[in-house]
């Protein structure tokens, strides 16, 4: 039974969807939560972080067997602050990392779930909204084996 379906059995608990976004080209992550107020909370590593409100919405993939899966995020970008930043980390050409997060409203020590890390694949600017896709590792498009045979790596290769 998933997090979720424990939630939804209970009748009892909340849940609140945080987002993190990093990249090397900003000093500090965005981190965003869903509702009307700012939530304390701790992440996997034991960080103490402060989760701005925010409008977002989640759309999480079904759970499935395909290498590959995108989500698509909706931030609520009122300051402009997330557009200055995935700008910026645009004409740096650094990756983006989006970490998802899901916390219990009466258990905010620890996520309640496994954070989802993805890498910002898109992002489209409507007005006041960032809507932004991020995928996972695509394991099925992936060449196997994972390191490239050189004759820097095998010497012998050149004599063949």
């Amino acid at each position: 039974m998933t997090i979720l379906e424990q939630v939804y059995a209970s009748g009892g608990d909340v849940l609140l969807n945080t987002l993190e976004l990093s990249s090397a080209a900003w000093s500090e992550p965005i981190l965003l939560c869903d509702g009307f107020e700012d939530q304390h909370c701790i992440t996997e590593d034991g960080r103490p972080v402060v989760f701005m409100a925010s409008g977002i919405a989640v759309a999480l993939p079904d759970r499935g067997t395909s290498g590959g899966q995108t989500l698509t995020f909706a931030i609520d970008n009122v300051t402009g602050e997330a557009q200055q930043r995935i700008d910026a980390a645009l004409e740096a050409e650094e990756r983006i990392i989006l970490t998802y997060r899901c916390y219990l409203a009466s258990d905010k020590s620890a996520p309640a779930e496994a954070p989802y890390r993805m890498t910002v694949l898109d992002g489209e600017i409507n007005g006041a909204t960032v809507q932004v896709e991020a995928g996972y590792y695509d394991l099925i498009n992936s060449a196997w084996p994972r390191d490239l045979y050189t004759t820097e790596f095998a010497p012998g290769l050149k004599y063949l």
